[in-house]
Formats: C-alpha cells, structure tokens, sequence
C-alpha cells in the first residue's frame, strides 16, 4: 500500500507524527506532501526534526492567504502531485484549507480519501475550520473517529459506515513525549518561572484575532490575570494586533515566541493553566492534567467540559476570573484513548 499523507499546519504536524512511525514500522510506502499553510520554520520544519518525521517529499510552498485563495492554490497544485505520486489512499488530517483542499482534489481524481481526526463538530457554522470537516467528513471513504463522541456525530449524518473509532493520534505523540521530558528544568529556566507559577497563552482563530475590540477585551483580561501568564504570540496574533495598534503584553502578560512541540509540553505540564482557544491545546491540556480556560463559545472536545478539567469564557472580566480556578476533581478517564490511534489507523487503512 502506498499512502499519502497531506499536512501544512502545526497540529497537522504532530498528528503527523505517529502515523509516519507506523508506517515506517510496517514497511508502508508513505508520501508527504507538506503544502506550506504554515511557512515559519518555528510553525512547520522544526516540527519534523522534533518529533523525528521523516522531511516532506513534496512541498507546495502556498503560503499565507485568505481561505478561497489558499484552499485553491492548494487544489491546484495537488492534481499533479497525485498523478505523480499515485497513492492507493490519501490521508488528510484536521480542519484545515489543507485538509479540504486534500480531500477535494483526491476525491476529483477518485483516489480513495481517509479522514484523520473525523467527526469532531462546533456547531458553530461561523468557523472555517467546521466548513473544512464537515465537508471533508462527507467527501471522505474512511473516516477515523477520535472519540465516541465523534461517531455519534458521524452517525447522526448518515456516516456510520463509513467509521472507526481509532482514538487520538495527538494523544500517541503526547504520551510518547511526556515519557521522553528530560528538560523540563531548562524550559522553566527559558521562562524564568517557578513551576506551578504560571499560565500558558495562545490565541490565534480569526474569531479572536480579526476584530479590535475583541481581542483587545483578551489581552486586558490577560494582562490582569493574578499570575504571570505566557502568551506564545503566534505570527497570526503579532500581525493582526499590530494592524490593530494593539500591544502586546503588560501586567501579567509576558510574551514569547512560539515554543517547539517538546518544549511546548513541558511548560504546559508545568503550569497551573492552560488559556486557549486553540482545538488541540485544550486537549493536550487534559491530558496532562492542566485545567484549561477556552476563549470561545464552544469546543469540539466537550470531554474537556464534562469532566470539568475545561471551561468556556468569553473576553473580559469573567476571562481573568476564569484563568485562576479552583483545581478541578481529579479523574482517571480516557476518552481521547490508550496512545495507539496510529496503529488502529493504518489498521482501518489496511483492511477497507
């Protein structure tokens, strides 16, 4: 079997991750195509030296752009990638433009398409990214649900059978770096804080990040947190603050540069909170068993929520509130699965 792999942005990456191990363990062909999504280094190739991921063999380079023009430039530079390479299956991964973009151009050229990381629904229509899955989703012939919760969902749209609950690959890769932490000390030293003394930032949906007063409303609300908090300022969040004539910083608020996968789970295991509105983050953070502030009306992972290990919050003063709350009950549940969703996948893959 020959599978081809389609990635172009960071959490695309890790997921990436387990399933090109697998693949190399079994003797599996496995093309990369990596169209470019994210183009900084510190976003995209360090992500394969980090996590060991052999390089891409393709690279569409499309870069930034609005939603239609970088969905397109992707499909139209896939046509030729698939003839070239001619896969038996397509995986893509996520809610990206580069996962639509996959699927769209390897269903046109009647490539099978398998779907990692489907199911998941916002039921917030206003999303790009629930426009990329659900239609992924339905364009899809191999959909790998993360969750009981996501094939309730696909279910629910007449896509049972086409589903297999594999688990999260994200989760493979967590465990496997947790295990591997040997530098946690030097990332605490990088960020000059005590472990359990601060909160981990991100922020970066258009959601957020596009409207002035919205994310100025995240960044006071930051700022008066009662402890530091490390905002990891992604370039999406530099760009549109700085088109704002917003500063980034003050009070609590420290700012930094996107840390590396592994470092990125040592400061997250390290802190007292995780503040996101980033999908995988709130994931990552239960994991490691980090209580999580979401700045949106809505998640995809409502385990999170249940559990009572996640809360939802909109800007302002309830968000400086939120981000110093109570530890949450302990729990011993699983619902993102045992560390073995790769497997499972090219299970699913091996035997459709």
């Amino acid at each position: 079997m020959k599978l081809l792999s389609v990635v172009g942005a960071r959490p695309q990456f890790v997921k990436l991750a387990p399933v090109a191990a697998e693949c190399a363990a079994r003797g599996v062909e496995h093309v990369i195509v990596h169209t470019g999504q994210h183009y900084d280094p510190v976003l995209s190739e360090v992500f394969f030296a980090d996590l060991g991921i052999p390089a891409p063999d393709v690279h569409l380079e499309v870069g930034s752009a609005g939603h239609g023009a970088q969905t397109g430039a992707i499909l139209a530079r896939m046509d030729e990638v698939l003839q070239t390479w001619a896969p038996d299956w397509v995986m893509v991964y996520g809610d990206t433009n580069s996962t639509l973009a996959g699927a769209l151009s390897a269903v046109k050229l009647h490539v099978p398409v398998a779907h990692l990381e489907a199911g998941l629904r916002s039921f917030n229509r206003r999303m790009p990214e629930e426009h990329n899955r659900v239609l992924t989703d339905h364009a899809a012939d191999l959909l790998l649900a993360p969750t009981q919760v996501a094939v309730d969902h696909l279910a629910a749209e007449g896509l049972a059978g086409r589903t297999v609950l594999v688990g999260d690959v994200m989760v493979d890769v967590l465990l496997r770096v947790r295990a591997e932490l040997a530098d946690r000390d030097r990332v605490l030293a990088e960020l000059g804080l005590p472990a359990g003394g601060f909160s981990v930032a991100t922020i970066h949906r258009a959601e957020n990040t596009d409207d002035p007063s919205r994310l100025s409303a995240i960044l006071t609300a930051l700022g008066r947190v009662d402890h530091p908090v490390v905002l990891l300022a992604h370039p999406r969040l530099r760009a549109r603050a700085a088109a704002h004539g917003i500063t980034l910083g003050g009070g609590s608020l420290v700012v930094r540069d996107p840390l590396p996968y592994p470092d990125l789970v040592a400061a997250v295991d390290a802190a007292r909170g995780v503040i996101t509105d980033s999908g995988g983050l709130q994931k990552e953070a239960f994991v490691l068993r980090t209580p999580c502030t979401t700045v949106r009306t809505e998640t995809e992972w409502v385990e999170t929520i249940q559990l009572g290990w996640n809360v939802l919050v909109e800007p302002g003063p309830d968000l400086a509130a939120a981000a110093a709350p109570p530890p949450p009950a302990p729990t011993d549940a699983t619902p993102y699965g045992d560390g073995h969703a790769a497997a499972r996948s090219l299970d699913a893959l091996l035997s459709a």
